[in-house]
């Protein structure tokens, strides 16, 4: 189990509790928190978590990563106008952190 902040993230069991609620994700959703949870604070580029999460065709739908964040952000940030986990690099990528 990975804590970070309010969130706690079960590899095993692929679950997600944010402030000890269980949150639904979905598979690609939780792939994505699962990688950036296991490299907390780096900054993965677009290109490294489309190839990880999707697979390796992947690289350059970058649209379909903003709709995946924008949906975890929905899901796991207070306020997702203001996020203070999932955190955008423009132009380069994302990275979660503790707030």
């Amino acid at each position: 189990v990975l804590r970070i902040g309010e969130l706690e993230i079960d590899l095993e069991k692929h679950e997600l509790r944010a402030n000890g609620k269980r949150v639904h994700l979905t598979p690609h959703q939780f792939e994505l928190l699962r990688l950036l949870a296991l490299n907390e604070g780096k900054l993965l580029t677009h290109r490294a978590i489309l190839q990880e999460v999707w697979g390796p065709r992947y690289g350059t739908e970058s649209n379909l990563l903003h709709v995946h964040v924008s949906q975890l952000r929905r899901k796991i940030e207070p306020d997702p106008a203001r996020p203070r986990y999932l955190l955008t690099a423009p132009g380069a990528g994302y990275r979660l952190v503790e707030p």
